[in-house]
């Protein structure tokens, strides 16, 4: 039994948006997760950390679902910027359950175990989405308060962190995440959402007392990163 993480699976079994066109390093993507996940057993466990599915909903997104519900393992899913057929945990849990689709589960104001490690997280966000128009003070501080939730549910176990959006990366760190990470405090955290050009950017290694890991699925050339025993 192994603790695994990967993230940005971006699949689109039913919705066409293939990420081949993003370079040869999506190339064959959906057949290279396959590839990576065949080295996991039915008793591991995967974090998922966002941007799983292209579908704009549950139903758009099945096929999807049925892809990572089949791959060996146990997997908790984590939401990302372009999960946008996420919903609330109860929707979600019965749709699973009405499709038969057994080894997903959700980490979403909440926090799980495992063995005597707390799994916390949340999406996390940017303060760059600015540039875009889309950011606000609103949701910074509501995906902290959600990570201060998940992080104060893990009482005196070791945690470890995962999160969709990096805290900090070459030029930008994100304070109200980083403070909450500190605070309780956080050995690890993984984090995806970076690709191509900006993996050169990441964070890797020890910074204010958290070990920072890239768990992208391109920058993992699509092989889950195992975190422990």
């Amino acid at each position: 039994m192994a603790l695994y993480a990967i993230g940005d699976l971006h699949l689109s079994l039913s919705s066409n948006k293939p990420m081949e066109i993003f370079g040869d390093g999506w190339k064959g993507y959906v057949q290279r997760i396959q590839e990576g996940f065949s080295q996991l057993n039915d008793d591991d466990v995967t974090v998922l950390c966002g941007d799983l599915s292209w579908g704009m909903s549950l139903e758009e997104s099945l096929e999807d679902f049925k892809f990572i519900d089949a791959l060996p393992g146990k997997k908790i899913l984590l939401k990302g910027n372009h999960d946008y057929w996420w919903n609330t945990v109860a929707k979600m849990e019965r749709f699973f359950k009405e499709h038969e689709l057994t080894t997903m589960s959700f980490l979403y104001n909440n926090c799980l175990s495992y063995g005597d490690k707390a799994i916390c997280g949340t999406r996390g966000w940017f303060y760059e989405l600015d540039n875009e128009g889309t950011h606000n003070e609103k949701m910074l501080l509501r995906e902290a308060g959600r990570l201060e939730t998940s992080l104060k549910l893990a009482g005196d176990r070791e945690i470890l962190c995962f999160l969709h959006y990096p805290p900090l990366y070459q030029g930008y760190e994100c304070p109200e995440i980083l403070r909450l990470l500190q605070q309780y405090p956080v050995k690890a955290c993984y984090y995806g959402h970076l690709h191509g050009a900006s993996h050169r950017r990441r964070m890797e290694g020890n910074s204010h007392g958290t070990d920072f890991s890239l768990v992208a699925a391109d920058y993992l050339h699509f092989i889950p990163k195992k975190i422990c025993e």
